[in-house]
């Protein structure tokens, strides 16, 4: 178990057995405002994000203890925070496997430090209220508040992570308008659709899911094949 410590904006949980490669991450990444804590053991992982509650964590899939794939399935319930996979291969399984377990996003080895740090600035930008005016939208017994980020259905109040509600703010935005996944991306990610990339459609799986939708005949959230996607105001 290893820890930097610096003044810094985010504070950082680095699951990952590769100490040259920790290290290499956590020079990078220091002086540009994190505070990085590295665990080697995925077991010991799932502890640390619970009861510390870091800005971020990233995940390597081949641990010891417990690999990432069961760690972020496990903590995902208990963390809200943007949880970032590495994938040894980059093949589509392993990146599947890992959204499908409630990953907000995947980066292939060798890691890219710069693709790196643009791949958390996207995912820790600021929330809407320091960004867009605060806003508070309702959709029939959906309420989304942006000032606040927290999403009710009929007065429940729904936990959803990072990711998933800056995706159902972006639909929130747009009732009964068909969002296509180019457009989709450009505004969460900042990049276009590559047409193969389905973490989208493994987030609005998952927020049908949260929001009490019916997976294989949803109301709320409805596909438009070949397009994207439409939040209807009141199922």
């Amino acid at each position: 178990m290893i820890a930097m410590t610096s003044i810094a904006e985010y504070r950082m949980l680095l699951v990952e057995d590769d100490l040259a490669l920790a290290s290499m991450v956590s020079e990078f990444l220091t002086p540009h405002g994190f505070d990085i804590a590295i665990e080697r053991r995925g077991d010991l992982a799932v502890e640390r994000i619970k009861a510390e509650q870091p800005d971020v964590v990233i995940l390597d899939v081949n641990l010891p203890g417990l690999d990432g794939f069961s760690v972020c399935r496990i903590v995902r319930d208990h963390f809200q925070g943007p949880i970032l996979i590495l994938t040894a291969r980059g093949e589509e399984s392993d990146e599947v496997v890992g959204l499908d377990a409630g990953a907000d996003d995947y980066m292939a080895k060798p890691v890219r430090p710069r693709a790196l740090l643009a791949r958390l600035k996207t995912h820790l930008r600021k929330g809407p209220s320091s960004e867009t005016p605060a806003r508070r939208i309702e959709l029939g017994s959906l309420t989304v508040d942006a000032s606040r980020r927290t999403v009710e259905v009929a007065g429940e109040p729904i936990d959803l992570t990072t990711a998933e509600f800056d995706l159902l703010w972006l639909l929130a935005q747009h009732p009964g308008e068909v969002l296509d996944r180019n457009d989709i991306y450009q505004q969460l990610h900042g990049f276009k659709y590559d047409g193969i990339d389905r973490s989208i459609d493994l987030r609005v799986s998952r927020l049908r899911k949260k929001l009490g939708d019916d997976s294989h005949q949803p109301e709320r959230i409805k596909s438009v094949r070949g397009v994207g996607y439409i939040l209807v105001g009141e199922p």
